[in-house]
């Protein structure tokens, strides 16, 4: 048997590819959009992609299906309940696909979405215990998936945590405890509140360690798994749609368009919208007025995907050299429409002095001198629900990044506004939105609320 885990950090995504070496056949589980090394692998090992199975709809990534069989006239396999605009295979509860001796199972784990599976991997057909069992987002490293209503059209949250128990308490966890779990994400991804950053682990350990495994009611468990969850990014319902249709396929040779700064200048004032991809302190040194700051170095396509409508078209900055990579994590999570990036930018912004501006970064010092004025400053808190919960500074607004673009409004402009996330990267993306909203006196916290705990606690005494 051949088993490969490919991992995506920026989006904590998992994909995998089970081979019997000496057959050749192969399949692929959630691959992602980008597919070219999934095929030099195969290609490398003599392998060829009979099949491409997605474990449920993502919402979080576009998955990879549709390229995978274009390139390799593979089948594309869901769970019995999937509805798609496109040919699909649909697998059944204890089904078992031979690859050779290498042989896969399907797992009805239905609650993260209705269409749900998992996958049993044997490595040989007449093993009593499988090697492993390929998750999706069902079991995560110390967690579930929560209840995707983004996901799941027609069905509620209660009858999805009712479905989750089911998987979870009276399937995944009736599996030896020796077997393997590969889940679909990991720490970090918005699927779940308190996943692990171990990329692999075992029913044993996670029945030992994950909250959600213990034994509990089913009342009990939809409370737990439904609570504290962070917000969804707002991309999240166009992905889980766009996975079921017949969409364009993602063209990795077709390379990203560079634009002098007057073609750049003109998309903008057609209505594009630039992403400036640096470091947030190259971008608050200098950027085009109304660029939102999202940094490549990061949670990107992410956090790119909560900020930006899917619709809207992008005008990327970029350091040079990286603006394939910026137009591929884009592409990741189905946003195609990039006119450009704007050809080397050190040299270009000395053309466009005209048009751009600073931003305002303070300290935890200037931050806590600000609010000691009679005028202070508002504070805006872009962490989620249960970073908050560990602490927060006195009298801030809770607003969550994921939720911001559609609750601008509920930011008062009466008063200079700071913004602040944990450590420095969601609040430099914020307070940059706002000010494309028109906020005019908006800063971010260097260092978030790290720093900002940092200067409270008291000084150890000599």
């Amino acid at each position: 048997m051949l088993f490969t885990q490919y991992y995506l950090d920026c989006l904590s995504q998992a994909s995998y590819l089970i081979a019997d070496d000496t057959t050749g056949r192969a399949v692929l589980v959630d691959p992602r959009r980008d597919i070219e090394e999934y095929l030099a692998d195969t290609q490398a090992r003599g392998l060829r992609i009979e099949g491409v199975i997605n474990t449920h709809f993502h919402a979080d990534f576009l998955a990879g299906h549709l390229e995978v069989a274009a390139a390799t006239g593979a089948w594309i396999g869901y769970g019995q309940r999937a509805e798609t605009e496109y040919p699909i295979r649909k697998l059944t509860d204890g089904e078992r696909i031979s690859l050779g001796d290498v042989t896969l199972q399907i797992m009805e784990t239905p609650g993260h979405t209705p269409e749900s599976i998992s996958v049993l991997v044997y490595e040989h057909a007449d093993d009593s215990v499988p090697y492993g069992v390929l998750t999706g987002d069902a079991l995560f490293i110390g967690d579930v998936g929560r209840p995707d209503l983004l996901a799941s059209l027609g069905v509620t949250a209660d009858e999805l945590g009712s479905m989750l128990f089911d998987s979870v308490h009276h399937k995944l966890m009736n599996l030896p405890d020796e077997v393997r779990v590969f889940p679909a994400h990991g720490a970090g991804s918005a699927c779940g509140k308190n996943l692990s950053t171990e990329r692999q682990s075992t029913i044993g350990e996670q029945r030992r360690t994950n909250y959600a495994c213990a034994p509990m009611s089913e009342e009990q468990f939809v409370t737990l798994v439904t609570g504290g969850q962070p917000a969804a990014p707002g991309y999240f319902a166009f992905d889980a749609v766009l996975n079921r249709k017949a969409r364009d396929l993602f063209d990795h040779a077709r390379p990203a368009r560079p634009l002098g700064p007057a073609e750049f200048l003109a998309a903008r004032a057609a209505g594009a919208v630039v992403v400036d991809t640096r470091d947030p302190h190259e971008y608050a040194t200098g950027h085009v007025h109304g660029a939102i700051n999202i940094p490549a170095d990061g949670r990107f396509a992410e956090t790119a995907g909560s900020v930006v409508a899917p619709d809207q078209t992008i005008l990327v900055v970029a350091e040079q050299d990286r603006e394939e990579e910026i137009v591929v994590r884009l592409a990741r999570i189905g946003f195609d429409h990039v006119a450009g990036y704007l050809r080397d930018p050190e040299h270009a912004f000395l053309e466009m002095v005209a048009e751009l501006t600073r931003a305002s970064r303070v300290t935890a010092t200037d931050l806590s001198e600000a609010l000691a004025r009679t005028e202070a400053p508002r504070v805006l808190d872009v962490r989620n629900a249960g970073e908050r919960d560990q602490g927060a500074i006195d009298g801030s607004l809770h607003i969550p990044l994921a939720e911001l673009p559609r609750r601008l409004d509920e930011v008062p402009d009466d008063r200079p506004i700071v913004v602040h996330c944990a450590g420095g990267y969601r609040s430099s993306v914020a307070a940059s939105l706002l000010r494309q909203a028109g906020r005019t006196d908006v800063s971010d916290l260097l260092g978030g609320y790290g720093a900002w705990q940092t200067l409270r606690q008291p000084t150890p005494a000599a």
